[in-house]
């Protein structure tokens, strides 16, 4: 078992529920971690035998581009993505954060993680 990890993805997006945020958007950041069967890939060199990470940041920035109001609804996205299109994952983690949140005071980040 291997776990494979993207981290600090940088996103400008137009996910939330106010209007404005949708119109003006806002700074995310994704963390994500893949478990996966790495054995064949170890033994191979073959990307064919292993889960592509540049692949899982592409589903990543394809799904970050869909407005959305909920980070639930973002991380849950991503993750029906990923096992959708990339074979051997075992379990998958995503964390999403929405940099200087439209809350009425200052805060850094509100994250959410996610787990399939």
């Amino acid at each position: 078992m291997g776990l494979i990890e993207i981290e600090g993805m940088e996103f400008y997006a137009y996910h939330g529920c106010f209007k404005e945020e949708q119109i003006v958007g806002n700074k995310f950041l994704i963390d994500l971690s893949i478990e996966a069967n790495c054995v064949e890939a170890s033994k191979t060199d073959n990307l064919n035998d292993a889960v592509n990470y540049q692949a899982a940041y592409t589903i990543v920035k394809c799904e970050m581009e869909k407005k959305s109001h909920l980070l639930e609804n973002i991380a849950n996205r991503i993750l029906d993505s990923l096992y959708k299109k990339l074979p051997n994952i075992i379990k998958a983690t995503v964390k999403v954060s929405k940099i200087n949140p439209p809350m009425g005071g200052k805060i850094e980040k509100v994250s959410l993680t996610l787990s399939k």
